[in-house]
């Protein structure tokens, strides 16, 4: 059967991420600059005949049925009407409740693998529709390209961002993300941002609402990013819990993880301007088209 193996599953950086106000519903209106860069998770792909869709590994906290990449196979299999199955082997390299959007990587490079491997022939609009019943930041992931986002994270914009290097620091704890969208000291009204003004002056524009809360919370990430900000403008990304900090040169980068203490899991990334697997599905990939915002 057919198969793709080493698909990559990138990770994102929030260059600033700002609450904006709450809906109804409870869900947080967000403005954000979302950023792929070069760290990936890997997931290999194979095509069964008897409709199963299988995880064929273990990892570790994760249950198979609760896990993304299955519930995303499900999800294009019933809306499809799809008679096939897949085997799916995920290698994790991002850290989970990391604030990098790797299990939201991991369902869209699944949708976008089987899509290819099953010919269920989505176009991007209406994969992207889908994926956000997955979650908010799945469609950025199959958006292809970097982008200023709006709403709950689901409406998108095409961002052009500098050519940098960024070293990223695991303060060592798992943020749960409702845990600070949900504290009382949450800022819920900054002013909204123009996507023409970014990223504008930086100490002003670029920062985390989330950031404080998160630090107050988890000692751990207040104490990354102090030691990172000797270096840059350090920042938390999403609801944590990595920080990072960007730098021009790759050379700057790897000299600042000399120095990083060993208390730390840290790692440099370059970014990306475009999703890899842009490259990897050749002339028949989705990207091809037209940019398209989900609205």
């Amino acid at each position: 059967m057919k198969r793709l193996d080493n698909c990559p599953a990138p990770a994102k950086l929030n260059l600033f991420l700002h609450v904006t106000g709450r809906r109804a519903d409870g869900y947080h209106l967000l403005q954000t600059a979302f950023q792929l860069i070069d760290r990936c998770d890997y997931l290999d792909v194979e095509v069964r005949a008897d409709g199963q869709i299988c995880r064929t590994n273990d990892i570790e906290g994760v249950p198979a049925d609760s896990d993304l990449i299955v519930r995303a196979a499900r999800l294009l299999q019933s809306h499809t009407g799809c008679p096939f199955g897949a085997n799916l082997t995920l290698r994790k390299h991002l850290p989970m409740g990391g604030g990098v959007g790797g299990g939201s990587s991991d369902a869209a490079t699944t949708l976008l693998a089987l899509n290819h491997l099953w010919e269920t022939g989505l176009q991007r609009e209406e994969l992207m529709r889908l994926a956000l019943q997955l979650g908010a930041d799945v469609p950025f992931f199959l958006f292809g390209e970097n982008a200023f986002a709006e709403g709950v994270g689901e409406e998108l914009q095409a961002l052009t961002t500098p050519e940098v290097w960024f070293v990223v620091l695991e303060p060592g704890v798992q943020v749960p993300t409702p845990a600070i969208f949900s504290a009382k000291e949450l800022t819920r009204d900054t002013k909204p941002v123009r996507i023409a003004d970014f990223p504008g002056d930086a100490k002003k524009t670029w920062k985390n609402d989330l950031q404080t809360v998160a630090c107050a919370l988890f000692p751990q990430v207040d104490a990354a990013i102090k030691w990172l900000s000797q270096y840059g403008d350090a920042k938390m990304t999403g609801s944590g819990a990595c920080v990072f900090c960007a730098f021009a040169e790759e050379s700057a980068a790897e000299q600042v993880l000399k120095q990083v203490p060993d208390r730390w899991v840290s790692w440099k990334a370059k970014a990306l301007s475009r999703h890899p697997m842009a490259q990897k599905l050749g002339s028949k990939n989705i990207w091809l088209e037209a940019s398209l915002t989900l609205k």
